[in-house]
């Protein structure tokens, strides 16, 4: 069968095809670049816990030793702390160069048998038809490539959006930053700081500082300019680093090693559809956001933990409309909360207004830039999906549609693992609450009270699942069951073992069956379709120039282009 087609190589790109090869989905990533990532320590990425699980669930396991979790959180106000957090009770942020989790997720996609790395290939075209979608692709060779699906990952001039002409509504230079990376020391190792109003800058000076820690000694600080101001001198950008470091060492400047520099511009910008058919949007080619501690890269991850698990049970079952349809209802939904609340909250923050909209009269400004940065609240919190279903009769501590927490399971076999280690394979988790288990022999309650009976419910539900057991789940009684999305939202709750009500559920989450047209052509592809390996490249060369493939090629067929096509293509 064909593989899905991702255009672009960024973290969002890599991402995906990462997602869907470990649901057994071949995919061809398209990357008009060379292959290569330019180091910018000045550029970074902050991962909370559910992203930063995600990219370490799709095999990148040594880049946390390329970047720092935050110690604490420190908010100030001119020279008062007014907030610490010390991530007792929450995960702290993980905060890495985006160049090291491009060349993370770049090396494991590279060693991956299910998915192919295309170089030095720039989108011309795309079209689609019933069955599939065909690309193709200037660059060393013009070549056509055949798809399921395609997701364009092409970043904010987005190709694949152009080519579809879906329209990129926003506001433009929202906020405006200078960056930089330097190596020192600061009073607070390992500590974040949002330093508001500080009294080392002149009142006509940047209003808002942030330092943010990287390994081996190294800090991202940002400096919160005029939106439309002028142009950042490097001699103007020496004296900010040298006026922050020593307002926050005494008044004494520590020596320091300037790494990298830039001046970042920030767009609100929301794609305004984000399927078409069989091609989708996602990261900045379907949003853009990043003002007030939002982070763009981190809700395009969340993009593909959302649309990864449709896609792989459309390419492996067919997939219902309703199904593919609500990637767009879900994520569009959520990023546009999202800027939603920034938007909200500039209008207190950088011109004036009132909180009581967004927060209620008792949140501070400082505590809504905090949460944003820490990954709580309307700028930071992970998404709440609307469920398929009502929670029955049993509330839980988390939310309906939200993520579910990383309790201790255990499976069937004996292994005990967090919960949320089990995501990303395309499986419905169906979770028992049984306290006690995890001191009992596990042969005596594998057979015991509801488990036989919830086997046999979990073996009959129309999407695979794996039933779980977990000796606690706040909020929840004994006996409670839990249906997990395979994205780790939950989906449903009930009282006991109800397996018409769990399989009402979980054909809740697959939004009903497929369509017949769309079973009918799995059967007819299962039938020709060999093993399914890397995309049928089609050569763009004329017939009588076409050479048959080395022996060694990968195991994509290369087939003579359209006779047509191929004259108005001279030979690269």
């Amino acid at each position: 069968m064909d593989p899905v087609i991702v255009v672009g190589a960024g973290p969002v790109g890599l991402s995906l095809a990462l997602a869907l090869a470990g649901q057994a989905v071949p995919c061809v990533v398209l990357d008009e670049g060379p292959g290569k990532d330019e180091p910018r320590p000045a550029r970074t990425v902050v991962l909370h816990a559910d992203t930063a699980g995600m990219v370490h669930r799709l095999g990148c396991r040594t880049l946390r030793d390329e970047g720092a979790y935050y110690a604490a959180w420190r908010t100030m106000r001119r020279r008062q702390e007014t907030r610490r957090i010390t991530f007792e009770d929450l995960p702290a942020p993980l905060h890495v160069p985006q160049h090291a989790l491009a060349r993370a997720l770049r090396d494991t996609a590279a060693a991956h048998p299910m998915v192919q790395l295309v170089t030095d290939s720039r989108l011309d075209s795309v079209e689609q038809e019933g069955h599939g979608v065909t690309a193709r692709t200037e660059g060393a060779k013009a070549t056509w490539w055949r798809g399921s699906h395609l997701v364009g990952c092409d970043g904010a001039r987005s190709t694949v959006r152009k080519l579809l002409g879906i329209r990129f509504p926003g506001r433009t230079a929202v906020e405006r930053h200078a960056v930089a990376a330097l190596r020192t020391e600061l009073p607070w190792p390992g500590e974040a700081l949002l330093h508001r109003s500080p009294p080392a800058h002149k009142s006509a000076g940047p209003q808002e500082v942030t330092a943010r820690p990287l390994a081996d000694g190294v800090w991202r600080l940002d400096w919160l300019l005029e939106p439309r101001g002028e142009l950042v001198t490097p001699d103007a950008l020496v004296t900010l680093v040298r006026d922050a470091l020593g307002g926050w060492c005494g008044g004494t400047t520590p020596r320091y090693d300037l790494i990298d520099t830039g001046v970042y511009t920030l767009h609100h910008r929301l794609a305004r559809r984000w399927r078409d058919r069989r091609v989708f949007l996602a990261g900045d080619a379907a949003h853009l956001l990043g003002a007030l501690g939002t982070q763009g890269v981190e809700e395009g991850l969340r993009d593909v933990e959302n649309l990864a698990w449709k896609l792989a049970q459309a390419w492996h079952h067919g997939a219902s409309e309703e199904l593919l349809d609500s990637y767009e209802a879900e994520r569009r939904t959520a990023v546009a909360a999202r800027l939603r609340a920034a938007d909200q909250a500039m209008a207190v923050l950088r011109g004036g207004g009132g909180l009581r909209t967004l927060l209620g009269s008792a949140r501070s400004t400082e505590q809504l830039l905090t949460d944003g940065h820490v990954g709580r609240g309307p700028l930071g919190a992970p998404p709440v999906y609307a469920p398929p279903v009502a929670v029955r009769e049993v509330p839980t501590a988390t939310e309906p549609g939200g993520p579910v927490e990383n309790v201790p399971v255990t499976a069937p076999d004996g292994a005990t693992v967090p919960l949320r280690d089990l995501l990303g394979r395309g499986r419905l988790l169906v979770v028992l609450v049984a306290p006690g288990t995890g001191v009992w022999d596990r042969r005596h309650w594998v057979k015991a009270g509801l488990m036989p009976r919830l086997a046999a419910a979990v073996s009959a539900l129309p999407m695979r699942a794996e039933l779980l057991v977990a000796d606690v789940y706040p909020g929840a009684p004994a006996h409670t069951v839990l249906l997990v999305r395979p994205d780790g939202h939950l989906a449903a709750t009930f009282a006991g073992v109800r397996p018409a009500e769990l399989y009402e559920a979980a054909d809740a989450v697959r939004a009903g069956a497929p369509e017949e047209a769309e079973q009918g052509r799995l059967r007819a592809a299962g039938r020709t379709a060999g093993a399914a390996g890397t995309a049928r490249a089609l050569s763009a060369a004329p017939a009588s120039s076409a050479a048959p493939a080395p022996a060694t090629a990968p195991t994509a067929a290369v087939v003579p282009a359209p006779a047509a096509e191929a004259s108005a293509t001279p030979q690269q």
